[in-house]
């Protein structure tokens, strides 16, 4: 029911958004054409079909992130749909939902929920080496002494926080785990481990940030939980980070007692090989640079 208020939010503002945008630009063409005609008798149609074309795009653009999430199937430009919502969607949403009240928190979660759904609908399966696990430091006890942001197998296991349960998954799985301080060292580690997918912990700002950082490398969120405020001993549900690993990892490389979870993780997708990197390859260029 939660999941899905917030796809109900994040279609009120993109829609309500490019509403207020098509009719800008209906404006951008009104206003002017009194006085092109004096230019030239055809210059305000020639403006107005040049503007009709970007409504048309725009209005495209947003139905066919709408039935992308409604539907949960993948149509074309679906990778597309998901960059216009994290580059262009995202901050008029934002300040659209600023100004009718409505909280930042509530509308980066939407917007979370929202691309999870593009990233499943995309169903890509990669090999364990391919996915990174990226984790925030407030995951670990604010009273541990060990240095984990730089090896995070400095852990001794003592269990008193999520890192213990986290190793136990990469362990199992194979997968790159990774803790960052903050932006700057989560893109050092996309660059240094090169995965093709991220499962990332964070709360509504780091989590939405993030994932506009890393486009177009797909990535999955999954909310931290703040049982002392945020950035304080914030907790992670183990299951729910298995859970999002199953449905991406590739079954070939699955333990044989994850095998019957696996098929219920989520829908297969298309298994990505080894030289299909350029994703991550473009978001290492561009943050070496």
């Amino acid at each position: 029911m939660q999941d899905k208020a917030r796809k109900r939010l994040f279609i009120g503002l993109i829609s309500g958004t490019n509403f207020l945008i098509c009719v800008l630009l209906a404006l951008l063409w009104v206003v002017p054409y009194v006085g092109l005609t004096n230019i030239h008798p055809y210059a305000g149609w020639v403006l107005g079909a040049a503007v009709g074309a970007l409504i048309v795009f725009l209005s495209w653009s947003s139905l066919g992130l709408v039935l992308n999430v409604l539907l949960g199937r993948t149509f074309p430009f679906a990778r597309r749909f998901r960059g216009m919502s994290i580059k262009l969607f995202l901050p008029l949403i934002t300040l659209l939902g600023r100004l009718l009240g409505m909280s930042k928190e509530k509308i980066r979660s939407s917007f979370i929920n929202v691309n999870n759904e593009l990233v499943l609908s995309e169903a890509a399966r990669y090999r364990p080496e391919e996915i990174l696990l990226l984790m925030p430091h407030c995951l670990q006890n604010s009273r541990c002494d060990r240095r984990l942001t730089y090896n995070i197998h400095n852990c001794k296991r003592c269990g008193k926080c999520p890192i213990a349960g986290l190793l136990d998954l990469q362990e199992k799985y194979g997968v790159h785990l990774a803790i960052a301080t903050g932006g700057t060292i989560a893109r050092r580690i996309v660059v240094q481990t090169r995965p093709k997918m991220i499962v990332a912990v964070a709360c509504e700002r780091d989590l939405s940030s993030g994932i506009q950082d890393v486009y177009p490398l797909p990535a999955y969120g999954v909310l931290n939980m703040r049982p002392h405020g945020p950035c304080l001993d914030t907790q992670v549900a183990l299951q729910d980070v298995e859970e999002a690993l199953l449905k991406f990892l590739d079954p070939a490389f699955l333990p044989s007692e994850t095998e019957d979870r696996e098929a219920k993780a989520g829908p297969r997708g298309r298994v990505v090989s080894s030289g299909q990197a350029a994703g991550a390859e473009a978001v290492g260029d561009g943050a070496a640079g």
